[in-house]
């Protein structure tokens, strides 16, 4: 069972969205600690993507509050969730797949040197210091990312992240589409990040990936909250119930 103290790195309080005059969430309300994994799980139309794309700058609140580390916040813009250590990796992984590990890590951030040239040798010596935090096995830096595995290609996306001090971290499904051993790579770098204080919000599909991945998991239905459950508490069906019945365990709060 997880037990969390102190503030939480983000609360989110009474959220509603709507598109439309359609509510896509409904008063919902999460919260995330330091060193947590949180999963958030339900149908495609759930209204899980679109509360975390508030949280990520994407998407604008109708009402509700947002609380980074107990202080209260207006996120209007990505550039916004990036000032308050928010970063977003997306399923797609925004990587540009000509470009190496390093030139990747530093797109729109270069590095340069004191004449003004990009400084690619920094670049590299910095990823290949950050990776030897993350992805110890990681030896591919000087191959175009295309040519990288999908977990490599997560590590490259998570080291971005991680560099430039993100604290909160969104991942949309980072396991889909990989195989068992990418997919144990993935599970090992998030281990990582928990141990280093990140807190992280995942957004998934996949309830086995939830079960294995997160500490407590948060089912939406219809743009509501369903219920919270620490994962060490539940099963695969009280999750499965959950999500389709809208139907909370006895250990949901």
């Amino acid at each position: 069972m997880t037990v969390t103290k102190g503030t939480p790195l983000v609360e989110m309080r009474d959220i509603s969205i709507s598109f439309g005059g359609i509510k896509a969430v409904d008063h919902v309300s999460i919260d995330l600690h330091p060193g947590e994994v949180v999963g958030l799980l339900g149908h495609n139309g759930a209204g899980k993507s679109t509360l975390i794309k508030c949280l990520s700058g994407a998407y604008q609140k109708d009402a509700g509050e947002i609380y980074i580390n107990g202080e209260r916040v207006d996120i209007h813009n990505p550039r916004d969730a990036r000032h308050y250590n928010i970063e977003t990796i997306y399923q797609t992984l925004a990587l540009a797949d000509n470009l190496d590990a390093a030139s990747n890590l530093f797109l729109g951030r270069e590095l340069v040197t004191a004449a003004g040239f990009v400084d690619d040798a920094q670049m590299e010596a910095e990823t290949r210091k950050i990776m030897a935090r993350l992805n110890p096995n990681f030896r591919k830096f000087n191959v175009p990312v295309s040519a990288l595995s999908g977990g490599q290609r997560q590590s490259v996306a998570i080291a971005r992240a991680v560099y430039f001090n993100a604290k909160i971290l969104i991942m949309d499904e980072p396991t889909a589409a990989l195989g068992p051993q990418e997919t144990q790579m993935v599970a090992e770098l998030i281990q990582e990040l928990k141990r280093q204080g990140l807190g992280i919000f995942l957004i998934e599909h996949d309830i086995h990936a939830v079960m294995d991945l997160c500490d407590r998991a948060v089912v939406m239905k219809n743009g509501q909250r369903v219920g919270t459950v620490n994962v060490g508490d539940v099963s695969d069906d009280d999750i499965l119930g959950m999500i389709i019945m809208g139907k909370k365990p006895a250990k949901a709060y």
